[in-house]
């Protein structure tokens, strides 16, 4: 009778564990960084993406995953993620320096998530506050409007330049923290120019090209800095490195995580 029961408890601990396997998604064969298992992002993009992170990764021996799923499967999406990121030993060993950007789509049944898990190593030139700002003005504004590819690759840009050093998290922050108050000075200076132009026709009624450029100017820079973003593509694909180049991802480094890393949810 008891061995009967130990051999019941075992076969349950066995399925168990082999459900608990089934909740997360094997390690890609061959590897990839770019594994869009939820199908949302764009098809022209992906290949870019891939060799962009493959060439990333050999140069600074970071390694940025990206993965969107249709279903957490009830986890916490850090939890997820982090189970994710250790199951496929995302980064190199002894550098922990892995990063794995998650994304579970909005659905009509489902919240959509996106979370940053960082390893290890990289908690401290990615830290929980910049991750939570990062998901918050690069990611979920675009995911909102189903633009799942810009909001992965805005993601990638500051993560990317983080990792690499063309600036810090403090950088980072303070520029992506006063936006508000920047463009408030920036209507007054605008609403002031216009204030001023309409007095001196009144008074004159004389315009010439020249006077009124530069409030021209003005408008112009505030209309281009308004579509820009902090994680632009087209930047992060121009500067620092060379990228397009060399072989396949040869694999995962066996890198560890220990619970750095923020998300959030829309």
């Amino acid at each position: 009778m008891r061995q009967t029961i130990i051999v019941l408890i075992g076969t349950l601990l066995i399925s168990f564990s082999s459900f608990a396997q089934d909740d997360f998604p094997p390690r890609p064969e061959p590897p990839r960084l770019v594994n869009d298992l939820a199908g949302v992002l764009e098809q022209q993009v992906k290949e870019p993406l891939e060799k962009t992170l493959v060439d990333f990764a050999r140069e600074t021996s970071t390694q940025i995953a990206v993965v969107t799923i249709s279903d957490l499967g009830g986890y916490d999406a850090g939890d997820y993620a982090f189970q994710l990121a250790e199951k496929w030993g995302i980064g190199q060993k002894g550098k922990d320096n892995g990063i794995l950007i998650l994304v579970q789509p909005k659905t009509n049944d489902l919240r959509g998530q996106a979370f940053i898990a960082t390893g290890y190593g990289l908690e401290g030139v990615v830290p929980d506050a910049v991750a939570n700002r990062i998901v918050d003005n690069e990611m979920i504004p675009r995911f909102k409007q189903n633009d799942y590819t810009g909001g992965v690759l805005a993601a990638v840009q500051v993560l990317a330049n983080l990792t690499r050093g063309e600036f810090t998290a403090d950088g980072y922050m303070e520029k992506t923290g006063g936006g508000g108050f920047s463009g408030a000075i920036i209507v007054m200076i605008v609403f002031g120019i216009i204030f001023i132009s309409a007095f001196r026709s009144q008074k004159s009624r004389h315009h010439s090209v020249g006077r009124d450029l530069p409030f021209w100017v003005l408008l112009s820079m505030m209309g281009s800095g308004s579509r820009s973003h902090s994680g632009s593509w087209g930047n992060f694909s121009s500067g620092g490195g060379s990228f397009g180049g060399g072989g396949g991802f040869g694999g995962f480094g066996g890198g560890s995580f220990g619970g750095g890393g923020a998300g959030g949810s829309w």
